[in-house]
């Protein structure tokens, strides 16, 4: 098992409507968000959204899915994965949410944005070794599955499914050999 440490302070972002999700890129800062796995150190590279979610709970899939991909200096991969469900506003979700992007559109957020809130307070999280979930689907990659779901309002999921323009999840692939690691905290 290896221990996952977040280093994530607020930083600057633009926003952009890919076509197939609402994707966001921190802009060049003395810090940029990152996360260690074991003791490796990824450096965040972006973020995006999946509707519904891509992972399941039981069967159960969520209305909404954050995929935050972090890069290592080697080029190797590592994405953390969380679940949203229907609540309060999630306020890091408000100035993504805030105007509505055409396909191809991007936009600076003005001010700083602070991603900690699109994270559950309880980090309990299963790993495993698996692909990305987008073209070219590469392999390789490792996965930090949150299992506490995050709140967003109904507005923010669905302001974030409009702008995606319908479904953009890949379906459940088979566990096959991969090993799960379940670190419950």
């Amino acid at each position: 098992s290896s221990t996952v440490r977040l280093d994530y302070r607020p930083a600057r972002f633009s926003v952009k409507n890919s076509g197939m999700s609402v994707q966001v890129k921190p802009k060049d800062a003395p810090h940029l968000p990152a996360v260690r796995v074991g003791e490796r150190t990824f450096v965040l590279k972006q973020f995006h959204f999946h509707d519904p979610s891509e992972h399941t709970f039981k069967g159960r899939h969520f209305p909404l899915e954050l995929h935050l991909v972090h890069g290592a200096e080697d080029g190797a991969l590592a994405v953390l994965a969380v679940v949203f469900q229907e609540g309060d506003e999630n306020p890091a979700l408000a100035p993504l949410v805030a105007e509505s992007l055409s396909r191809g559109q991007t936009r600076k957020l003005a001010e700083p944005l602070d991603i900690r809130p699109l994270l559950p307070k309880k980090l309990s999280y299963f790993r495993l070794n698996g692909s990305l979930t987008t073209p070219p689907c590469s392999e390789g990659v490792t996965w930090v599955v949150f299992s506490s779901p995050v709140k967003a309002s109904k507005a923010q999921i669905e302001a974030l499914g409009q702008i995606m323009g319908g479904p953009n999840n890949r379906p459940v692939q088979p566990l096959n050999a991969r090993i799960l690691v379940d670190d419950d905290r």
